[in-house]
């Protein structure tokens, strides 16, 4: 996925509609590729969560391309819920997933 760095303080609308773009981009290169999207569908990502996991990405790159220590994610993904507040129930729904993951 292209995950460049963007201007600070792009808009949600902005960070959705490229998440958008990617998604039906995934979604393309699978149906061409011949596999069945009732297999697969449900396993995508939803915009939402493509923008968290974009803006988490542009956060590591930030630091170092260091990855995050368990602590430092869930500061990095509070914050993104933070600075745009329509995001955080994708959050909280994602830390709770990653929590359920490692226990």
């Amino acid at each position: 996925m292209n995950l460049l760095p963007r201007r600070p303080g792009a808009s949600l609308e902005l960070l959705r509609a490229e998440a958008h773009d990617e998604l039906q981009t995934v979604v393309h290169e699978r149906l061409r590729d011949g596999q069945d999207p009732w297999d697969f569908m449900e396993e995508l990502p939803t915009v939402d969560e493509l923008v968290v996991w974009m803006l988490r990405a542009e956060r590591i790159r930030e630091d170092g391309e260091r990855m995050p220590t368990p602590a430092r994610d869930y500061r990095v993904l509070r914050q993104i819920a933070l600075d745009h507040p329509a995001l955080t129930p994708t959050v909280w729904r994602m830390l709770g997933r990653l929590e359920a993951d490692a226990g």
